[in-house]
């Protein structure tokens, strides 16, 4: 992956910026299984199914990682012109998509959509606000203990210092939740157990040096949340570009998007790194446990 020159040595050091050790995890990380997949962007768990976006598409596979359904056409029904989805989220058998329009990095016609987790066809639109200060969304996710639905953007502006809610049930706009200190380059995020976890693709893998996942614990205000490090994933197959993640509730794991082969500039793939003819997307399985105090 490669970034812009003049902000990519604060990236690479960003865990030493910020103050954080991965000491103060809240979790133990196990890794378990790899599973090649469809999709290059999110992933999400629930009762025994997992779903998969590609930049374009929707898969929905069983327990097994057996591939049982999918959607290669998912813009149809929308008025505004989108032709990406980012990291997914599921709730109550229905898929819950940031879909916009992006191109060379930038992105328009942000909007939460919600897709049937079985027929993967689009459902409904949250109301578009092109008001809130949001440039991008590269994930979405859904806190049911709130009601909320998260939204976070990659570029790199101020706007990306937070993350934008909506209320699960209407739809409103509910504001906007300041991270401090704010991650880079956001890709994916989840809820769990009371906090928000990100991932950010803030390593280099010219130089195998891996990208990271962040907790974030939320204000009881809900309006600023406090960044830790969380996980360096210096264990995945081979460095490439972090994107999508979930937690799997029903087996107690974290599932992690990995994708490695392409080289990436400006957020899109743009030809290959050596003894690659394609990009390579796989899901990392970990068993999570709570970290103890000692550790």
């Amino acid at each position: 992956m490669r970034k812009p020159a003049f902000i990519f040595p604060c990236l690479i050091s960003l865990m030493l910026l910020c103050g954080c050790r991965e000491t103060d995890a809240a979790l133990n990380y196990e890794r378990v299984q790899v599973h090649p997949v469809g999709g290059r962007q999110g992933i999400c768990a629930e009762e025994g199914s997992y779903w998969v976006s590609g930049s374009a598409a929707l898969e929905k596979y069983d327990s097994s990682w057996n591939l049982i359904a999918e959607n290669p056409d998912p813009f149809e029904g929308y008025s505004l012109e989108v032709n990406h989805i980012g990291d997914i989220d599921v709730y109550n058998n229905e898929l819950y998509l940031g879909v916009e329009y992006f191109m060379d990095g930038d992105g328009k016609n942000i909007q939460v959509a919600v897709y049937d987790g079985d027929t993967l066809k689009l459902k409904r639109v949250f109301p578009f606000r092109p008001d809130t200060g949001q440039l991008e969304c590269s994930g979405i996710a859904v806190d049911p203990d709130s009601r909320t639905v998260y939204m976070t953007s990659w570029i790199d502006d101020k706007s990306s210092e937070f993350l934008y809610m909506y209320d699960l049930d209407t739809g409103d706009y509910k504001g906007e939740l300041k991270m401090e200190p704010g991650p880079d380059w956001l890709q994916g995020i989840a809820y769990h157990d009371g906090n928000l976890y990100v991932t950010s693709d803030d390593g280099d893998a010219d130089e195998d040096a891996p990208d990271h996942m962040y907790r974030i614990e939320i204000s009881d205000d809900k309006k600023t949340g406090t960044v830790t490090a969380e996980k360096s994933f210096d264990d995945v197959i081979k460095q490439g570009e972090i994107e999508g993640l979930t937690f799997d509730e029903e087996n107690g794991q974290l599932l992690l998007l990995y994708n490695r082969g392409a080289r990436i500039i400006a957020g899109m793939p743009s030809g290959f790194y050596e003894g690659y003819s394609e990009e390579i997307h796989e899901v990392f399985v970990y068993d999570i446990s709570e970290a103890s105090a000692e550790e």
